[in-house]
């Protein structure tokens, strides 16, 4: 029971939150405004910077637009049944990359890992909880893979206990097919490193009736890899979320066969006993990067180019004042499909490295990250610079160069 002295000190109170719910901002308002104010980045001590470099994983990929963050907010205050909403949500996104079926997932990395995986078991649940161990199930154990198209990446695949086929002709794909073979899978950022292109690559699945999946992971725009792949034929399309579709960065999206994406969705949470109950995505996630999709796939993309376009003319025509400066713009065909500006130097005229530059400019205030550098010369990107940008970003860069000038 309360003492008379803890009423009178509780009571107390009253009059100051009377005042914050009587003045013309709300409480919750005037509560979000001052928490607004607190600067987590500074407050920990970690440096923040302008992206001129691109959507990288270790410079934490991209940022999300304002409808993402509004879906994640809004969805935050009530709960939901996930596999309700994935139900739904899939079901949407399927409908706008033309697929049979889709399901968000902690990446496209997990995409990989659970779309194999539901191949591997279909709808078994014995079979989902004896993964990663193959042997003496009765699954199959092999996943076909062109040799330059075998990188790091392919781990999300030997995740699944899966081993790791290489070829490199068609011949030897025919030659290789036995029947432990699980998948064909494809990388298409390595594309041009393979002797064997996308659609072959299907058709060699439809022949040999073998699910067939490819990575496009950072590889749109354009805009049409999100539903080309599926017309093309094959069974699943894993692409990242945190890249220039601007979800959330630990999101990504497993498309396609409708059977394929049910038994893959039998190793993703809630369910336990898998090798995907780590890969847990949240109804925040789900919702932002439902909208992050749909706001990407609405965009007027000859819009947005020629934006990008504009920024990079802008920086190539600013460092271009500086004596034995040149500059190349190109366009990368496969993944980070963007413009790109690359920026070198007559070293007999600016005494710097490209390191070195690099360095100033990520030491320098506000801090900037280009995409690389060279003994003469640096990379420099748009496409993750906030409006005006790019105004800051030609002048840091003009400035050390003229301080290097000879």
């Amino acid at each position: 029971m309360l003492s008379r002295r803890t009423l009178i000190k509780r009571l107390s109170t009253i009059p100051l939150l009377g005042g914050l719910v009587g003045s013309s901002m709300p409480f919750s308002s005037a509560v979000a405004a001052t928490a607004a104010k607190r600067d987590l980045f500074k407050e920990l001590g970690v440096r923040t910077f302008i992206n001129a470099a691109g959507t990288l994983t270790y410079m934490t990929g991209s940022l999300m637009r304002d409808e993402t963050l509004e879906a994640i907010n809004s969805s935050s205050k009530d709960f939901c049944m996930l596999d309700e909403l994935q139900d739904k949500v899939g079901e949407k996104i399927a409908k706008l990359v033309r697929a049979e079926s889709a399901v968000v997932t902690s990446g496209c990395f997990s995409a990989m890992t659970l779309g194999l995986a539901g191949i591997l078991t279909g709808m078994d649940q014995k079979k989902v909880e004896q993964l990663p161990h193959l042997e003496y199930t009765g699954m199959k154990s092999e996943v076909i893979v062109q040799k330059g198209h075998n990188i790091v990446y392919s781990h999300a695949l030997t995740n699944t206990g899966c081993k790791i086929v290489q070829v490199e002709t068609v011949e030897e794909v025919e030659k290789a097919i036995n029947e432990k073979t699980a998948m064909l899978w494809f990388l298409h950022i390595q594309s041009d490193q393979g002797k064997i292109m996308h659609e072959e690559w299907a058709a060699l699945g439809k022949k040999h009736n073998i699910p067939t999946m490819i990575d496009i992971a950072a590889d749109v725009p354009p805009v049409e890899n999100l539903w080309k792949y599926h017309d093309m034929g094959f069974s699943l399309v894993c692409v990242s979320g945190g890249k220039a579709i601007r979800g959330p960065q630990s999101a990504g999206l497993l498309m396609g066969k409708k059977d394929l994406i049910a038994a893959a969705r039998l190793h993703m949470p809630p369910r336990g006993f898998n090798i995907g109950r780590g890969m847990k995505v949240n109804k925040e996630e789900i919702l932002g990067m439902y909208v992050a999709l749909e706001k990407f796939i609405s965009l007027d993309q000859d819009k947005v180019w020629k934006e990008w376009e504009a920024g990079v003319a802008h920086i190539d025509k600013a460092v271009k004042k500086v004596d034995g400066i040149t500059t190349a713009i190109s366009v990368n065909p496969l993944g980070n499909h963007t413009p790109s500006l690359k920026i070198s130097w007559d070293n007999t005229k600016v005494k710097t490295s490209g390191q070195d530059l690099q360095l100033k400019l990520r030491n320098g205030n506000p801090s900037i990250e280009v995409g690389g550098s060279q003994e003469d010369a640096i990379n420099v990107t748009v496409w993750m610079l906030k409006p005006g940008q790019e105004k800051i970003v030609a002048k840091r860069i003009v400035e050390e160069l003229s301080k290097a000038a000879v």
